[in-house]
């Protein structure tokens, strides 16, 4: 018998004793995590307290001040109210109608996540701006302008249309939940199928919108790409413009920031609210029938799946044959080395972010130590902190106290750490509360120290978590583009980065290779995510058109 058969069997029997008080250097170890991970947020804050009370209200209420507010806050107002015109009529049509191809336009509604929204802007641009493609059919037919894709307009069609899923996805799942049998009961007491909707299903599903909305509100806040390339003021473009007016970005960001969190603690009150709110399963046993309005439905379903997929990926592959492997327009001449880079980058911060979860979720899901409900919380500032505040930050800092660490590849790993460290340890907390502590407690019983029973014990049973988040932090780093942006070495080019510059350029054509690579790799993360999750495709009663 082996050593693990002897653990395993002296677990069986073993009795439940109180929880032994995690180790020390446990502790301290997730603490100093926990602490590098809140510093450039928490550094940033004290150096903004230290401008001059007349100063910052004088930079706070000058005009391009209170103009970055106005619209930071109606291109999250549009953004929001848009993905709830759009997700909520997919959930609804794909869960609750006889809609053909269900689970067809099911997969096709989830699908849009994958394809960065600043690729998806630029995609836009060159379909539909002023020299875009739509313009050049249009050209012969007398047409000479078509309605500016700049601007606010622009910027709240392209992320209404590449956030909505956020909206669709959680509406889905609260709809899934849902019995069918009140709304059978609501069309008895002769409730037409609009009032038995807004009396009955509406209210169940209300915090699963809202859920999902302000998801939408935060990336609609928090965005750079798209705002930056619509040529709209927001807070993320006007702190990457002024960035080296140090006092005027950081108040702007800690404003960001601000309203980050408020969003933050909104959809958190919801979460807790909602814990009990689709306690029931969906009986399946209603269907509501579209009789003539089956085919506006799919003309519905086809227009937002021709916007958010078909355009853009067409643009792409017709920039990819354009351009072709050898054509350098403007000199901007894709090089291997960039993807290289890209996986360089993303491979450390995998690792990184890998041992640094490590701790920090073993305290957090194998103990009731407050001090690790406390780390692992603390974790989470870098995720709900903007790609271009952590960035700013970080650059800030770097070029003031610790110059041997600007524009360096450890601060960049850094950045990345900071911000996805979350997704890593989500992933491995998960794996460690599916460990059965009786395991731990017989290795320690057997003579095991604390380090060989985790080695041994844990880390073998957990390793799929510790792979999946891995994985997770190597796919969402490769597409990251504020942090690269501001915090990468001079001269070290990425995959984003490149995207970025031949944007700038306009030379469109020389983005797609990198583009599609992002769009797979997109598409390889929100596999991950689906893996863990396993609800996609999920229909009520099993069955589909």
């Amino acid at each position: 018998m082996t050593t693990s058969d002897r653990i395993r069997a002296f677990a069986a029997r073993f009795g439940d004793d109180d929880e032994a008080s995690p180790p020390t250097s446990l502790v301290l170890l997730a603490g100093s995590i926990a602490a590098a991970v809140a510093f450039p947020v928490a550094w940033l804050v004290l150096r903004s307290l230290e401008i001059g009370f007349e100063q910052a209200v004088n930079l706070l209420v000058q005009p391009s001040s209170v103009e970055v507010v106005t619209n930071s806050i109606a291109l999250v107002a549009g953004v929001t109210l848009g993905s709830i015109l759009v997700g909520v009529p997919l959930a609804v049509l794909t869960v609750q109608t006889d809609l053909p191809f269900r689970r067809f336009w099911t997969i096709t509604a989830a699908l849009p996540l994958v394809v960065p929204s600043y690729i998806g802007a630029f995609a836009f641009v060159s379909a539909f701006g002023p020299h875009g493609e739509l313009a050049d059919l249009l050209a012969p037919l007398g047409v000479s302008e078509l309605p500016t894709i700049y601007g606010f307009e622009g910027a709240t069609l392209v992320l209404t249309l590449f956030t909505y899923p956020y909206v669709f996805l959680t509406t889905r799942a609260a709809l899934l939940s849902f019995d069918g049998t009140l709304m059978e009961a609501a069309r008895t007491l002769n409730h037409g199928r609009w009032a038995a909707f807004r009396k009955v299903t509406l209210p169940q599903i209300a915090p699963a919108i809202a859920a999902g909305s302000l998801l939408v509100a935060l990336y609609a806040l928090s965005d750079f790409g798209t705002p930056a390339i619509m040529h709209f003021d927001v807070f993320t473009r006007t702190i990457y413009v002024n960035m080296w007016q140090q006092n005027f970005a950081a108040l702007l960001s800690l404003q960001l920031l601000a309203l980050a969190l408020v969003i933050l603690a909104l959809e958190n009150r919801i979460g807790d609210d909602d814990s009990g709110a689709h306690a029931s399963r969906g009986s399946g046993s209603v269907r509501i029938s579209l009789g003539l309005w089956k085919w506006p439905a799919l003309l519905f379903c086809a227009a937002i799946a021709t916007l958010c997929l078909l355009v853009p990926v067409a643009i792409l592959f017709m920039w990819l044959t354009r351009s072709g492997p050898g054509y350098a327009g403007g000199g901007f001449e894709f090089q291997m080395v960039y993807g290289l880079n890209s996986l360089y980058v993303a491979a450390l911060a995998a690792g990184a972010a890998t041992l640094a979860a490590l701790p920090l979720a073993y305290l957090s899901g194998n103990s009731d130590s407050r001090l690790g409900t406390l780390f692992e919380r603390v974790s989470y500032v870098g995720y709900a902190t903007p790609g271009v505040v952590l960035g700013f930050a970080l650059v800030y800092f770097a070029s003031s106290n610790a110059p041997v660490l600007y524009q360096t590849i450890p601060l960049l790993v850094f950045a990345y750490v900071v911000r996805f460290l979350p997704q890593a340890v989500g992933a491995v907390r998960s794996s460690v509360l599916q460990v059965d502590p009786k395991l731990t407690e017989a290795a320690r019983t057997l003579g095991d120290t604390p380090r060989a029973s985790f080695r041994r014990v844990t880390l073998p049973l957990i390793a799929p978590g510790v792979v999946a988040g891995a994985a997770l932090v190597f796919l969402t780093t490769m597409k990251e583009l504020p942090a690269t942006l501001l915090v990468r070495p001079t001269g070290f080019e990425t995959l984003v980065t490149y995207i970025w510059r031949v944007q700038e350029a306009g030379y469109y054509g020389q983005a797609a290779i990198p583009a599609l690579v992002l769009v797979a790799v997109s598409a390889l993360s929100m596999l991950v995510l689906l893996v863990q999750d396993g609800s996609l495709v999920r229909q009520e009663g099993g069955n589909d058109a």
